[in-house]
Parts: C-alpha cells; sequence; structure tokens
C-alpha cells in the first residue's frame, strides 16, 4: 500500500500559478489620454480588469491590470510608452466571514502593510475583488488564504 505524505500548512494554503500583474504608466493631464490609452489596449484584444486614477495637475498616475500583461507589455514597449510591472495579490471577498475587514484584520495581524488599492471591474465567481499592493506580496498571499481566502493568480484573470 501505497501512502502520501500529508501536505504541510504552505502546500495546502498558497496559491499556485502566477501572481497578478499590474502596469503603472504616467499620462500627461489631457483630454482624451486615459481614452486613447484604453483604446489601444481595446485594439489589440487586451481587456482591463481593473484600474486606479491618480491625478496631479501635469500627470495622472494610471494603474492598471490587463487580461493578457505580457502582451501589454511588449505594445507598451513597441509604442515607446514607459512603464513599471509589478505584482499584485487579488483576493476575492465575501459578505460573511471573508469580508473586507477579516482580509485587513489577517494582514495586521501578520504586520503586512497595503501601500494602495483599488477593486477589480471583473467579478470572476462573481465575488467583489480586491486589489492590495502589499509590501510583502508572497507573505500576504499566504496569510489571506490562511485565513481561508481565495487568492486569484493571474490565470485566474486571464482571458
Amino acid at each position: 500500500m501505497i501512502t502520501s505524505k500529508p501536505k504541510t500548512h504552505s502546500e495546502t494554503s498558497t496559491p499556485k500559478g502566477s501572481p497578478v500583474r499590474q502596469l503603472s504608466v504616467f499620462l500627461h493631464n489631457r483630454v482624451g489620454a486615459l481614452m486613447a490609452l484604453v483604446k489601444l489596449l481595446t485594439e489589440h484584444h487586451i481587456e482591463v480588469l481593473g484600474l486606479s486614477l491618480q491625478d496631479t495637475t501635469e500627470l495622472a498616475l494610471v494603474r492598471l491590470v490587463p487580461s493578457d500583461p505580457e502582451t501589454t507589455e511588449m505594445l507598451f514597449i513597441e509604442k515607446g510608452i514607459p512603464h513599471v510591472v509589478c505584482p499584485v495579490t487579488a483576493v476575492e471577498l465575501r459578505e460573511t466571514d471573508h469580508s473586507l475587514a477579516h482580509a485587513l484584520s489577517a494582514l495586521l495581524s501578520a504586520e503586512i502593510n497595503i501601500d494602495f488599492s483599488y477593486s477589480l471591474f471583473v467579478r470572476p465567481a462573481q465575488h467583489p475583488v480586491f486589489v492590495l499592493h502589499l509590501d510583502s506580496p508572497d507573505i500576504g498571499a499566504e496569510v489571506l488564504s490562511s485565513a481561508g481566502f481565495k487568492v486569484l493568480m493571474q490565470e485566474d484573470l486571464s482571458r
């Protein structure tokens, strides 16, 4: 009889797959600049799944989660659009014990800082999805998974 070794805590709670990738770009604060960026992506069959916009007098910082981050990055390189790619943590929330307050509590208890956050437009399982840029993304994902939250991977969002 073959018996398998019991799974360790990290094997059962760590999400499998690639982290969700966010691309950040600066746009000149001009009428239609965001529309031009979204139109460029749409023309290449890339959907904007999540977006955060921070406006200043001359520039706007656009953080976006695209449906195809690799193609988006290649397109930005091809078009000469300066950008930064960084992993973010996407966590599925629910109204019960997997609410925003519970997610924040889990991160607080692990002393993980949130640099910024926003929600996604898409809801793969019909639940709200919260995007977090954490100071310790791997540990944050593990903490949230251990607390019972579903941490989404890029494969869960890409089409």
